[in-house]
């Protein structure tokens, strides 16, 4: 056990990202904001505006990632651009539903590295993607 937020013990849990309850307190403070959103505005039904009109700009976000990845400045700025303009740009429902899943996770991921930092101030890191990370940039 690890003693995590508010004091509690924990147990490290997978999607915790190094902080024992991070992801289920992300999870927590997400679920509050949809209540609160649905309490605020209902259940509105909106079309999704996206399609491949958006392409070209999902691929400028790409190119921009694995610049900043090759150049080690790769920011959560970065990452979560290029999943909400990759989103953005899809108009069948399935991939539309995983890319925004993907936004999501990257949200959430970069809410737990701020609470991460906030429990260990560490020293600013560049974080890379795995799929950026090692890419062959010789061709």
């Amino acid at each position: 056990m690890i003693v995590g937020w508010g004091g509690h013990r924990h147990m490290m849990q997978p999607g915790d990202y190094g902080v024992p309850g991070s992801l289920n307190r992300v999870l927590t403070d997400v679920t509050a904001e949809r209540v609160a959103q649905d309490a605020m505005w209902g259940l509105p039904e909106h079309p999704d505006g996206t399609g491949p009109a958006y392409a070209s700009e999902a691929d400028l976000a790409k190119q921009a990632v694995a610049d900043a990845a090759a150049e080690g400045r790769l920011t959560w700025r970065h990452i979560l651009h290029e999943e909400v303009l990759e989103a953005f740009a899809e108009d069948d429902a399935d991939r539309l539903r995983t890319e925004l899943i993907q936004v999501a996770a990257v949200a959430v991921k970069w809410v737990q590295a701020l609470d991460r930092r906030a429990v260990a101030p560490a020293e600013p890191q560049t974080i890379s993607r795995p799929d950026t990370a090692n890419a062959d940039t010789t061709t």
